[in-house]
């Protein structure tokens, strides 16, 4: 059952990630960056060109991150006292990651210095952009509040269980985009029962309880809704 097997092995690896985002207090932090770098690129205007460059930064960041904390964990495995080798390890691990998050910061600064700058200078005008492209944004945003929440309460698996319901955050979150990009009631009715439906086969298999899916739809909702309003 290769779909199978490839749902299987996509969990294991979102488990890691909650985990990662669990037990590693700079790695929530790094989301929290993704998160800010986001919306303030979103809100000054900066180039899609420029946002690419930005979230391929974040992304090696958080993958950087991510062997660094599994590489702690082996050395801890391998070396149960105290030795300098692990030692060395660790420490040239945790370089690895100084090195990336310097490196992205500068490159960051380099790209929104100016932008931010003329962002106050000219009254703190909010960018506005295709609703196409805030749909997009929304969905990331929602996926990285789905992994914070989840890793903040810890229970259930990354597709099975957990607070929230990630399939009805996401669900009721392309919801509202479509809601809000063809401002036409059936394409709006007809997604909402898809969202709907999600939601409940959630409840109906066992993966989630009802709270928890309610708690992802509300999530995915209010994101995606607040986005819309500041930047459509």
């Amino acid at each position: 059952m290769p779909l199978r097997k490839w749902i299987r092995s996509t969990n294991h690896a979102i488990e890691g990630i909650l985990h990662a985002a669990k037990t590693q207090r700079h790695m929530r932090y790094h989301f929290y960056a993704a998160i800010l770098i986001l919306i303030v690129s979103f809100t000054i205007g900066i180039s899609w060109s420029e946002v690419v460059i930005l979230i391929t930064l974040s992304i090696i960041v958080l993958s950087v991150e991510m062997l660094n904390s599994a590489l702690e964990t082996i050395t801890d495995i391998l070396f149960r006292e105290y030795d300098e080798k692990a030692k060395r390890i660790k420490d040239m691990a945790a370089g690895a990651v100084l090195i990336t998050a310097i490196g992205a910061a500068v490159i960051g600064f380099v790209i929104l210095f100016e932008p931010v700058k003329n962002f106050f200078y000219n009254g703190l005008n909010i960018a506005k952009h295709a609703k196409s492209d805030v749909a997009v944004v929304s969905l990331i945003v929602v996926l990285i509040m789905v992994v914070l929440t989840k890793s903040f309460f810890g229970k259930g698996q990354p597709l099975r269980g957990g607070m929230p319901s990630g399939h009805a955050a996401i669900s009721f979150s392309m919801w509202v985009a479509v809601t809000m990009i063809s401002e036409s009631f059936i394409p709006s009715l007809l997604v909402f029962f898809m969202a709907i439906i999600i939601a409940q086969s959630r409840v109906s298999t066992g993966a989630h309880k009802p709270l928890e899916v309610i708690v992802g739809a509300l999530l995915g909702i209010t994101v995606t809704f607040m986005l819309f309003k500041i930047f459509s």
